[in-house]
């Protein structure tokens, strides 16, 4: 499939939608720096996140405007959603945050990007003492959570090719290779099968297995290993991230039983998907299978992440989180269960909240295969 391109008019509706949910925080207006967050609001991304500095404001009352390095606005005017925002550009030399800070209340509160640079904000603090910020995640957590229909049918397609990937890697050799060689191979088939970025290729085999960021080393896998595999990329802008556990050979009876709880787990997970369930009830029911098999300690990460322009954002389906499920909420399902020395298993789906009920966005065989 193609991508069906985001409009002018998609990208002032989110930043409308920023503004709106920033007033709601009680806050004055949002600074957006370089990042997922500026991708996401106007379709610009910088050819390199430099020293220079580049601001998206967005306050109740301005229209959205964006700062750029006078040597970067031909590229800035060429993103579709910039067509919706005011240009302000700063010469080389020029001090770029009294320019910053014109578009500012002096006594402003303000969300600012996660990711932004200490010394950019540093200097907007210089510049006006009196404005206070705190991170876009803990003020807006939610910003990029929910996504439209152009957006889900993105992800979906994302997850269909990482669902092709694996159906091909389990015709692949994996005893007698190295992990980075199944690695590679799982590299090659996103890219074959339309992903434009490999972010992430796990391939955990045996005792390697028990550690959940594994990353492929060169060690050789042999009959009988358990093989974690996780991988990932971004596919027209949007993530794929899925897990399954295979077995080289015919599986112990251990690995048949650890795998068979990991299955119930994340499939009682998923089932607690719906709408106005806060996020911690799937990561209770997913532990709570693993717990009662005898297993809960080492169950040692949250359940799940959110998933969208980037492969790990908000929301997190971990205890502790109360924010509520919202119908376009996409994120993973991913229990697990580790043991230290010996093997490590986790199945992975993405998931979407409909109007009723969780939807899996990854949809290959979650029993346990044999490989060679």
């Amino acid at each position: 499939m193609s991508a069906v391109p985001f409009t002018r008019d998609d990208y002032a509706a989110r930043m409308a939608r920023v503004v709106a949910d920033a007033e709601a925080a009680g806050l004055d207006g949002v600074l957006v720096t370089p990042g997922p967050d500026l991708v996401w609001l106007t379709g610009y991304q910088p050819t390199a996140i430099t020293e220079r500095l580049t601001l998206l404001v967005l306050t109740t009352d301005r229209e959205p405007t964006l700062l750029v390095p006078t040597l970067e606005r031909p590229d800035t005017e060429r993103a579709a959603g910039t067509a919706a925002t005011a240009l302000v550009d700063w010469l080389d030399g020029a001090d770029p945050y009294a320019a910053a800070s014109a578009l500012l209340r002096p006594d402003g509160h303000y969300a600012i990007s996660d990711g932004a640079w200490a010394m950019h904000l540093l200097a907007l603090q210089a510049g006006l003492p009196h404005t206070a910020y705190d991170a876009m995640t803990t003020r807006l957590p939610m910003l990029r959570a929910v996504k439209d229909a152009n957006e889900l049918a993105r992800l979906e397609a994302a997850g269909a090719a990482a669902d092709a990937t694996y159906e091909q890697i389990l015709g692949v050799r994996f005893s007698g290779r190295k992990e980075t060689d199944v690695a590679a191979d799982l590299a090659g088939l996103l890219r074959d099968h339309g992903h434009e970025q490999v972010d992430f290729t796990v391939v955990g085999s045996g005792p390697n297995g028990a550690n959940p960021h594994h990353e492929a080393g060169d060690r050789t896998i042999e009959v009988g290993d358990c093989v974690v595999l996780d991988f990932g990329g971004l596919m027209f802008g949007y993530g794929s991230d899925t897990s399954r556990t295979v077995c080289v050979g015919e599986p112990s009876d251990d690995i048949r039983e650890v795998h068979e709880v990991v299955r119930l787990a994340q499939q009682a997970g998923v089932d607690a998907v719906r709408p106005g369930v806060a996020c911690q009830e799937v990561d209770r029911a997913a532990r709570a299978v693993i717990t009662d098999a005898g297993y809960g300690e080492q169950f040692i990460h949250r359940t799940g992440h959110g998933i969208g322009t980037t492969t790990h954002e908000p929301p997190y389906m971990i205890e502790g989180e109360e924010q509520r499920l919202v119908p376009g909420m996409c994120f993973s399902v991913e229990p697990g269960i580790y043991l230290a020395g010996r093997f490590g298993v986790r199945i992975e789906d993405i998931v979407t909240v409909t109007d009723t009920a969780g939807r899996r966005l990854n949809n290959t065989d979650r029993a346990l295969q044999v490989v060679e």
